[in-house]
């Protein structure tokens, strides 16, 4: 493994899309804990409002709308670390991560079957030139992979595992945006995923749903979607068959039923085009998280047939993700941290959960 030059980097982090609503959240919580920051965004007046309310004023600023411009600049400047809190990462995370090298450190929160493993074909790249590449810091990924692996501590590998994350997530007035829009869409049109006998096979998006007890009395529904955590929780188990649902996925039934209609038109380009701009434009009110709190949730089956089943909770599940990302960007500062592209647990242990604000409650 080759190591780059002491000193070549600066000892900066850098944030990419400062003013949404996850990177806001990052640059306080970075700047109160003393880091380095500097924030990336479209408008010079609105991260200017960034930086002051992170208490920066003077925090040095980049204002462009162009990734092509954001790794040139990161590539000529050489960060210690970037956050990319773009979104859009199937499009963003592999050219913002290979501007990060050789030596810098990058830290995203996809959450996609897409992104995610083109940031894994990054892994030996990464590692012998001495950067370490995180995906997936993020509520989701996190709060299922983390449990998997406390349950996985001293067992044989298990035979089945089903991983849910159901975020309660307060919502700000505003609008969707490009980035989530487009993601919901792609979610319609791809379909949902599980693995069987070590395969990935295709099922219907809404599938799989269930009702959940959960520990504070409350209750919570999901079912199953196209999302990085079905990646994270197979690699973190070894689990030859998973299935991952979200509370986010769609759990009614006449909206279930629409689905494959919805999927086949959104497959042509021209509609998906114009479905994105138009739900971008949507306005979204804010109301309060439905729930006390966020769970992950998992359970696993071993081969005698025996079930152990793990929860991890947080409270507001955006905000506990910004909570993922400042954990995770300062351990990368800090220098600690295997060279590679990993999710989180993978890299820091199920420990970064508890760091970030979690409570794990097991059934070992």
């Amino acid at each position: 493994m080759t190591r780059d030059t002491p000193g070549t980097h600066t000892g900066e982090i850098w944030i990419l899309g400062a003013t949404g609503r996850i990177g806001r959240a990052v640059a306080a919580r970075l700047a109160a804990r003393g880091a380095d920051i500097v924030l990336i965004g479209r408008s010079h007046e609105s991260l200017r409002q960034v930086a002051a309310a992170a208490g920066r004023p003077g925090a040095n600023l980049v204002a462009t709308d162009s990734v092509e411009h954001m790794a040139a600049e990161i590539a000529s400047r050489r960060p210690g670390l970037v956050v990319n809190a773009l979104g859009g990462y199937a499009e963003t995370a592999v050219g913002i991560a290979r501007a990060c090298m050789p030596g810098g450190h990058y830290v995203d929160l996809a959450a996609d079957l897409v992104a995610i493993p083109r940031l894994f074909g990054l892994h030996r790249q990464a590692a012998d030139v001495g950067s370490t590449l995180i995906t997936g810091a993020g509520f989701g990924v996190l709060a299922t992979e983390a449990v998997v692996v406390k349950l996985c501590e001293g067992r044989p590998t298990p035979d089945q595992v089903r991983a849910d994350a159901l975020a309660s997530v307060a919502t700000e007035a505003g609008t969707m945006g490009t980035a989530f829009a487009a993601t919901v869409v792609d979610a319609i049109t791809s379909g949902g995923r599980r693995i069987e006998n070590g395969q990935m096979v295709k099922t219907r998006l809404g599938s799989n749903v269930e009702t959940h007890a959960l520990p504070d009395g409350q209750t919570a529904k999901s079912a199953g979607a196209p999302s990085g955590e079905l990646l994270a929780v197979q690699r973190a188990s070894n689990a030859p068959n998973v299935a991952v649902t979200s509370g986010l996925a769609p759990t009614s039934m006449l909206v279930r039923a629409a689905l494959p209609l919805f999927a086949a038109l959104l497959s042509m380009p021209p509609v998906r085009r114009v479905a994105v701009r138009q739900m971008a434009k949507a306005p979204i009110k804010a109301a309060p998280r439905p729930r006390t709190h966020s769970w992950g949730h998992v359970v696993a089956t071993w081969p005698d047939g025996s079930q152990t089943e793990g929860w991890l909770r947080t409270d507001d599940g955006m905000d506990y993700t910004a909570d993922v990302i400042t954990e995770t960007a300062l351990r990368l500062a800090d220098g600690h941290a295997p060279y590679g592209a990993y999710t989180p647990a993978a890299a820091f242990g199920p420990d970064l959960a508890i760091a970030a604000g979690g409570a794990f409650l097991l059934d070992r």
